[in-house]
């Protein structure tokens, strides 16, 4: 398989998070990639800068699909680096190669379609994403197949989608952010997107809230750095240690969370549900990805090894087996 990443973060942004975890957005969804479909190639984009020269739809179409990332962008704000970013999403829809994003991407995708996005106000989700619940058409959606009927996610966000465009599918809420996740068609192209970050690691979670500390004080989730810090904390233990039940009920996480298989859970059904069959459809073979030439502009390499990976067997805790249905439990 053949995959464009677009990085919705500006480049001082994508430095900061570099310092911070040792990799942009982009790159952490190289790794991801590398770790879901072994033997992937992954080209790297980087549509909001200035200098950027991303792919037209007819270069884009070569792909088997788009991922874009978060940002902390404000979609909503007439900048230059949001016409880039909404001009860049135009074409991957028109391109028909299926999209998905997380976060920012989904704000992206949303807006390009027809759609807005508005700030949140006091509202805050940091760390993570409580109680998400499918709506009637999530309930049947392949990008939630496996997830229960509520559930939590990796999540920090200060932005959401108000409206989502005409024709679109809401398919998970919750009680801060009403869209959680959406299916947007436009054009040729398909989107599936969360709100939420399927695929960060909890050590990349736990950076988050330390970059943003700032932020959560001031909206009064925190009543200090020190208050954020030792969430962090306890974040990062868990990240390292998965089978620690101690840290998960203090952090009120299960194995939705703690669960690697079950974190990126809607990143392997938009592979296996909508990916591959657009590949069938096109007439497309893993063996012809990975002769055909990479699209201008891009830098083509294999996906990197993902250092977030699967514990082994003997470390699981009993909450983080996968039932036999195929759910995440």
């Amino acid at each position: 398989m053949h995959f464009l990443v677009a990085e919705s973060e500006p480049p001082n942004a994508r430095e900061r998070r570099r310092k911070s975890v040792g990799k942009s957005s982009g790159e952490t969804f190289v790794d991801m990639l590398a770790e879901l479909v072994p033997g992937a190639r992954c080209d790297r984009v980087t549509p909001a800068d200035a200098d950027a020269s991303p792919p037209d739809a007819a270069a884009i179409e070569r792909y088997d699909a788009v991922f874009l990332t978060g940002s902390p962008l404000h979609v909503y704000e007439d900048t230059p680096e949001v016409a880039r970013q909404l001009a860049f999403m135009r074409e991957v829809f028109a391109s028909g190669t299926p999209a998905f994003g997380s976060c920012a991407g989904l704000q992206v995708a949303a807006a390009a379609a027809g759609g807005t996005v508005r700030a949140m106000g006091p509202r805050r989700e940091a760390g993570f994403a409580r109680r998400i619940t499918p709506t009637e058409a999530g309930r049947t959606h392949p990008l939630l197949r496996g997830r229960p009927a509520a559930f939590d996610a990796p999540a920090i966000h200060t932005d959401e989608v108000a409206d989502l465009p005409p024709g679109a599918l809401l398919l998970a809420s919750n009680g801060v952010t009403r869209v959680q996740a959406a299916e947007i068609r436009f054009a040729r192209g398909v989107f599936w997107g969360v709100q939420y970050h399927p695929e960060l690691s909890l050590a990349e979670v736990a950076a988050a809230l330390r970059r943003q500390s700032d932020d959560l004080i001031a909206h009064d989730l925190a009543r200090s750095t020190d208050d954020v810090e030792q969430i962090a904390a306890l974040v990062d233990a868990l990240g390292d240690a998965p089978c620690r039940v101690d840290l998960a009920w203090r952090l009120g996480l299960d194995a939705q969370v703690i669960d690697l298989a079950c974190r990126r859970l809607e990143l392997r059904n938009f592979i296996t549900f909508l990916v591959e069959p657009t590949m069938a459809e096109r007439g497309r073979t893993p063996e012809h990805f990975v002769q055909a030439d990479a699209a201008p502009q891009t830098a083509s390499a294999p996906c990197r090894a993902e250092t977030d990976t699967p514990r082994p067997e003997r470390h699981r805790p009993p909450y983080a087996e996968t039932g036999q249905t195929g759910e995440c439990v």
